[in-house]
Order: structure tokens, then sequence, then C-alpha cells
């Protein structure tokens, strides 16, 4: 635990290892340490707004200290949210409810896979590049059958040999209907959050879901490969043993919310600290985490292109040249409508510069407002391949405290 300290207000005390829930680009975890502190620079006691999200490393760091409200307009953030917000009462369910969840978990594996024993897809004794391809394909036709009578069957029928195997898939499956099973307490979202676990660390893709890989020749194969018989209940495991050892009861008051970041502001108390973390390149992050948001809704949704995505994936106005300095516009205005304080984080990489978000802000913000900028060095995760994994650059928050 690490504690920090301010002047004149209460100490915001933190988790500096949340428990680690899904690969993701742009992540804060690296500079939490420098975001907390400045938060606690500006913070009175008042509830902290997480606008943008994602994988809510904040509200996980800070769950146990104070009043959190997280939002994202993607469903699979709030699902994580859940999981670090929730009153955790271990002694409510059985001593072994993880060997019960994985038992349950496998019951229904075993009664797919005995209703559909053709479907076998070994990938042992597979040498040849021709032999491996076809199996490949084999999976991914899987989405041309209709698995009439059989409910749970999303990621087997749409996503068997792309991401994941027919195999894997089948756990993911098998895992969402189980975590269905207690979805009247917070073990749903523990569950749901093991399985995003899993699901990165055995996707063969490179930690995001833009696009999953073909094999063009021996050496990817064999990559491929390795990914392909990884033990999916292995990583849900471990995960689920982990969320069960960190996270216990907690009565704060805590919120959740899945909003466009304007109706968010509406909605959030007058005097909050808002923490902002917009998207800040041309890429949607729905492109990259569109399984997550499937996994979760569990809709069987309409899919299309060779990265099986989402047609109601969100666009954000920031990941727009064209909107992103309205966007902004529209944020500042609003926050400072609700007299609320300001944490943005930027990057020197983004789709605007620096000075021209501090003139926004300089023109956005009342007379009540100091603006203030600090910056620190961050290893940016692209999530791409070896050759372009991550990228330094410069981290910057731009405050806009309120004046007492």
């Amino acid at each position: 635990m690490n504690l920090i300290s301010k002047k004149k207000t209460k100490k915001l005390i933190f988790d500096s290892d949340v428990p680690h829930i899904t690969k993701y680009m742009g992540s804060k975890r690296n500079i939490l340490k420098f975001v907390i502190d400045n938060i606690a620079e500006i913070h009175r006691g008042e509830e902290i707004c997480d606008l943008f999200a994602g994988t809510c490393i904040l509200s996980g760091a800070l769950r146990n200290t104070a009043s959190m409200h997280s939002n994202d307009i993607q469903n699979y953030s709030s699902y994580i949210a859940k999981t670090y917000l929730s009153n955790h009462d271990w002694n409510t369910y059985p001593e072994d409810i993880i060997d019960l969840v994985i038992n349950q978990g496998q019951a229904y594996k075993k009664e797919i896979g005995e209703k559909f024993n053709k479907l076998n897809f070994n990938y042992e004794n597979i040498t040849s590049l021709e032999e491996f391809n076809k199996l490949e394909d084999d999976q991914k036709c899987l989405i041309n059958e209709t698995f009439e009578n059989t409910p749970y069957h999303l990621f087997i029928k749409n996503y068997s040999g792309t991401y994941w195997s027919y195999d894997q898939c089948l756990a993911i499956d098998a895992f969402r209907k189980i975590a269905d099973d207690y979805k009247e307490t917070p073990l749903h979202y523990v569950i749901i959050s093991s399985i995003i676990f899993a699901m990165s660390y055995t996707s063969q893709s490179t930690g995001h879901y833009a696009q999953y890989r073909n094999a063009k020749d021996i050496n990817s194969m064999l990559d491929i490969k390795k990914y392909r018989i990884k033990d999916f209940d292995f990583y849900f495991r471990r995960k689920m043993e982990e969320l069960k050892s960190v996270l216990s009861t907690n009565n704060l008051n805590h919120k959740v919310t899945n909003l466009d970041y304007l109706d968010c502001l509406k909605d959030i108390s007058t005097g909050s600290t808002v923490y902002a973390d917009p998207p800040y390149g041309f890429v949607h992050y729905s492109r990259f985490y569109h399984a997550l948001e499937t996994l979760v809704n569990y809709d069987y949704p309409e899919l299309k292109y060779k990265g099986r995505y989402r047609t109601d994936r969100h666009q954000s106005p920031f990941s727009k040249s064209k909107d992103v300095r309205v966007a902004f516009e529209k944020m500042f205005n609003k926050i400072n409508s609700k007299q609320a304080q300001l944490i943005l984080s930027y990057s020197s990489t983004g789709m605007i510069r620096l000075d021209e978000i501090v003139e926004i802000a300089n023109s956005s913000f009342d007379f009540n407002y100091d603006i203030s900028v600090k910056s620190i060095d961050h290893l940016h995760s692209t999530m791409g391949r070896s050759e372009d994994k991550s990228r330094e650059v410069k981290e910057y928050l731009i405050i806009a405290k309120r004046k007492k």
C-alpha cells in the first residue's frame, strides 16, 4: 500500500498492486502513482469520477479509500469496475467456491462436447502448414452452423479458429453460462473478469482483438500453435484465485455507469473531482476490444469482416481530427458548470497539441480555476508485435483546480 499525503485534506491510500484483468493499450498502470499523487493535490474528500475508465485501474486502486464513479461507454468496462468496487463477502459462498465454479464450467463443456462429438480439433499431431491451416479453416466454418437447442454457443460459433481455438471458445461459453448462474451476486463480475483475463492470455493475437493472425509459414504456425494449446481453465482459475484473495467487503458509495462522457458529466455530483483519460489517437478502442463487449453483452450480434467486429461499435469524437477540439470544449464547459475539478491525462502523441488543450481550458474554465500542467516520461503500450510493442512518449496532466 502507498500513502499519499495532502495538506489539510484526507489522505488518499491506494493499492499499487491492483489485480490485473486484461492487456490494454495505453494502460496507466505504470504511472498510477503519478496520477493519484496529483489527484491528491486537489482532492478534498468529494466523489472522484473516472470519466473514461477503460480497465478501471483508478477505481481498483482507490476502491477502499474514495467514493468512485467509474464510467465508460463500453459495457465491458462496467463489469471490470463492478469487480473492483462491489462488496465482496466471500463467507456467503461455499469455502470451495472456485473449485465449484470450475467444475460447473467443465460439466457444461462436457455436455456440449458430447452433444457435438464430431467437433474434434486436435493440434497435438499437426506438423505441416497445410494440415494446420485446414484445422483452422474447419473451425472458422462453424460460423455457418446453427447449434440449435444449445444455449451459450456464441463463441464456438463465431470465434473458433480465429483469436481462440474451438476448445478455448467452448470454455469461454461454458464459464459465461456459469457466470449467469450467479447473476444476482458480485461473483458474477468476478467470474466474467476471470474469463476476460483468460481470453487475453490465450488469444493468438497481439493482446487486443483488432485482427487475429494467419499462419503464413512454419514459424508463425508454431507461434500460433503455442497459444492454441494453452489451457483456458488454468488462466481462469489463476485470476479467480487472485481476485478472491484481494477483493473484500466494501461499503463505500461507489457508482458505475455506461454513458457518453457528456451524459456522465451531467450525472456527476456538483464539486466532484474528474479524472479524464480520453483516447489520444485516431484508432477507436471499440475496434481493439469488441470481443470483450460481445462477451459481456452475450447478445449474438451481427459480426462482420475478418476480425468478426460488431456492427454497433462506438466511435469517439476524441479520435476524430475534425471533432476533437469541440469534444474538449464541451467537456471543459460541462465540468466548469458542475464546479468540478479536473485532472486530464494526455500524450505528446495525441490528436491535438498540448498548447491547444491549455488554450481551450483557459477559455472554458472561469476565474475560479487555476490551470496548470505536469508531465512525466512514459512507455506507452501499443499492443503491437515485438518491433512496435511500446513507444516512448511524454504523458501530460492538465489540471483545473478550483480556488478555495
